[in-house]
């Protein structure tokens, strides 16, 4: 999966409640959701972000309370990619089961500036910084979870799984 994108930086811990704050969670449409995307942290980081962006953040991103529709805002948001130090556990987990490619990679975190363009090898694991020309490596998904992301996250893989089984 190659995916290319404007860096958007944020810093460390940022929580659920920041990336979509508690006052919006009487929806689960993805549309909804993406209109309040980090909006407690960056005011005006909907009226930027573009289709394909990618968000690079310090250590323990998504930390907080486990709602899933933290990851679902940041993808419905138009973000490609998440790149960050480290992402709290459920969070992780949440994002692959929404389709949202996540990666760590410290030493990309700290090389890439706000601003800048990045290329991503999601399957290889490759991160390139086309405004600096730095290239960096990322632990890659096992095969099943790249699966599972091209698929769009947990519930179409299944979907897809079950029809495979029926022959449809």
């Amino acid at each position: 999966m190659q995916l290319r994108g404007t860096v958007h930086r944020f810093g460390r811990d940022v929580d659920t409640d920041v990336i979509i704050p508690a006052r919006y969670l009487n929806t689960s449409d993805p549309a909804e959701l993406a209109k309040h995307c980090m909006e407690d942290i960056d005011a005006d980081f909907v009226a930027r972000v573009k289709p394909g962006d990618i968000i690079v953040a310090e250590e323990n991103f998504g930390c907080g309370s486990s709602r899933e529709h933290a990851p679902v805002a940041i993808k419905a948001s138009g973000v490609s990619c998440v790149i960050a130090k480290s992402f709290a556990r459920i969070f992780y987990r949440n994002s692959i089961n929404v389709g949202l490619p996540i990666m760590e990679c410290p030493e990309a975190v700290d090389a890439i500036s706000a601003g800048d363009v990045v290329d991503v090898d999601a399957d290889a694991g490759v991160i390139r910084d086309e405004t600096t020309g730095a290239q960096f490596q990322a632990q890659p998904f096992p095969p099943f979870i790249q699966q599972i992301i091209a698929d769009g996250g947990l519930v179409e893989h299944t979907r897809r799984q079950l029809a495979q089984k029926r022959g449809e």
